[in-house]
Parts: structure tokens; C-alpha cells; sequence
């Protein structure tokens, strides 16, 4: 399964998947950096798709991934977004990231931080953006932790 059939796929796997909760969407699809993104429109059970701690989007983008690993797809990771909540929540550790890189800044001493992979995954890509700061993950599985630290610019 090439790279278009992939998307076409896993977009129309979930909307199949959504229906039998009762839920009738147009999931709207795209790729990005080889991740299939998809999106699920605002709706009454946006709730139940999302879950504690977003574990049931989790949840979703195992299933619909595992489909595509068994059908052998091209692209094979998954990122399922419920009315913007996964957006909204990236903009908000964002702002916070931009705090914590203001004091590591300022104290010069660098700060450790719980953060799942995703939001990690949010503040390394901001940090690029500052030549004096440097981020990195350490630890193992659940108690994997954000090293931010300022970085000497000549």
C-alpha cells in the first residue's frame, strides 16, 4: 500500500471505527514529516474519544496503526486529533515551554520536567528556535524527563 492508498486507508479505517459509536464524520486527512494525521470533527462524544489523559485517542491511533501495519502500508504511524484537542493542548505547553526556557535563561540553571512524548516532543521543536538553549529527553518509558538548559553562545 503506497503512500496516498495509506492515508485514503487509515482516514476511511477510522471513520468505520467512529461509526460504531454512533459517530458519522468526514475524518479529514493529511501527512506530516511520515505521519498520517488525522482530524475527527467537533462532536457530542468528543468526551468519550478522548478519554483520561487522551488514553482513548491513544487508544485510536493504536488500533488504526496496527490496520496498517497488517496491510503492510508505506506509512504506518498515526496521529489522531478530536476537535482540535490535541492542537489546543500543544499551543498551551507551548506558552508553558516559552516560560521555562525565559528561566532557565535567566537562573542559567536548567530544569527537569515530566512530560509525555508528545509534549516533549513540542518544546524540543520550539527550543530550535533558541540558539542558547539546549533540550534533551533522558530516562526510560513512563519516567522519561525534559533537560532544558542554556547552552554558552560565543
Amino acid at each position: 500500500m503506497n503512500k496516498d492508498e495509506s492515508i485514503r486507508f487509515a482516514a476511511k479505517y477510522l471513520e468505520d471505527l467512529l461509526s460504531f459509536f454512533g459517530i458519522n464524520v468526514a475524518v479529514s486527512s493529511t501527512i506530516d514529516d511520515e505521519v498520517i494525521q488525522l482530524s475527527v470533527p467537533s462532536t457530542s462524544l468528543n468526551s468519550l474519544l478522548i478519554g483520561r489523559n487522551a488514553d482513548n485517542l491513544r487508544a485510536l491511533q493504536h488500533i488504526v496503526s496496527m490496520a496498517l501495519v497488517t496491510r503492510e502500508a508505506e506509512v504506518t504511524r498515526v496521529n489522531v486529533d478530536v476537535a482540535s484537542y490535541k492542537r489546543q493542548r500543544a499551543d498551551r505547553i507551548a506558552e508553558k515551554a516559552e516560560g521555562w526556557i525565559r528561566k532557565v535563561r535567566e537562573t542559567g540553571k536548567p530544569m527537569e520536567i515530566n512530560l509525555n512524548a508528545a509534549d516533549r516532543r513540542v518544546v524540543h521543536k520550539l527550543a530550535q528556535d533558541y540558539s542558547d538553549i539546549d533540550t534533551h529527553s533522558e530516562g526510560e518509558g513512563r519516567e522519561r524527563k525534559l533537560i532544558i538548559s542554556k547552552i554558552d553562545v560565543d
